[in-house]
């Protein structure tokens, strides 16, 4: 029997797993879709993500691939298996693709958001930062300018991550207000790779920016100084999201 190769789109509440990737002991996306499709097949189905995301991390369009022998039509298969899934962690979409189709090596970048409001909402308390008092929007939006292009991250990776290298090429970034649900800033990162806790410690910088205890213009020392004890703090995951994976020739909306 053929073997098949399945490109699938995902979205997560991530607040109840410990990230991404398989671990001993712990719930992951990865293991639940993994348990999903084994249980489908009858056979051990290994997931491939395009990235990993953290403990408490969100996702509107994480991507992965498999390959399965099953023969059910493409929407069945997608039916099948989020009939398998537990409500927090949804297929949106599924297609087949080529053999030669990787969800992580063929991605050309990725898209992160972080959601930060300014009022107390049940409805938001796992899905966005509050952020206490206010913050200068206009600083905020200067200290992005040195945020783009090919840069060293290394200022903002975690402490114990080590990474073959700290360059990431940043292709947008931008900060939105939105008046809904008592107003929300939304810090929205596109790059083609991202070091681990990059992004929340961009938003914590950007956060002391905004109460002044870092002036926009000391991003770029920031940067030069390549060194995480001059940034700002790691704000909490549960505000980031991975809002889109795109691969060559999609059109960068």
């Amino acid at each position: 029997m053929s073997v098949r190769k399945v490109k699938l789109t995902i979205e997560y509440d991530g607040t109840d797993f410990s990230g991404w990737q398989v671990q001993p002991g712990a719930r992951t996306v990865q293991g639940e879709l993994e348990a999903a499709f084994s249980g489908l097949a009858g056979v051990d189905v290994r997931v491939h993500g395009a990235g990993r995301t953290d403990a408490g991390v969100h996702a509107m369009g994480q991507v992965a691939h498999a390959e399965t022998d099953l023969v059910l039509p493409i929407e069945e298969l997608k039916a099948a298996l989020n009939a398998r899934l537990d409500k927090d962690v949804f297929i949106i979409s599924a297609a087949d693709v080529g053999v030669d189709f990787n969800a992580r090596f063929d991605a050309v970048s990725r898209a992160y958001v972080y959601l930060m409001g300014f009022r107390e909402s049940p409805l938001w308390r796992r899905r966005r930062l509050l952020v206490r008092g206010t913050l200068d929007r206009n600083a905020m939006q200067a200290a992005l300018k040195p945020l783009n292009g090919e840069i060293d991250c290394s200022s903002f990776c975690l402490t114990g991550s080590e990474p073959k290298h700290h360059r990431c090429r940043i292709d947008g970034i931008s900060l939105e207000w939105l008046s809904a649900h008592g107003g929300m800033l939304v810090l929205r990162v596109e790059a083609d790779r991202f070091l681990r806790g990059m992004v929340r410690s961009i938003a914590g910088t950007l956060i002391e920016v905004g109460r002044g205890r870092i002036q926009p213009e000391s991003m770029r020392k920031i940067l030069d100084a390549r060194d995480r004890g001059r940034a700002g703090p790691t704000v909490p995951p549960w505000g980031l999201y991975l809002e889109r994976i795109r691969y060559k020739g999609e059109v960068k909306t």
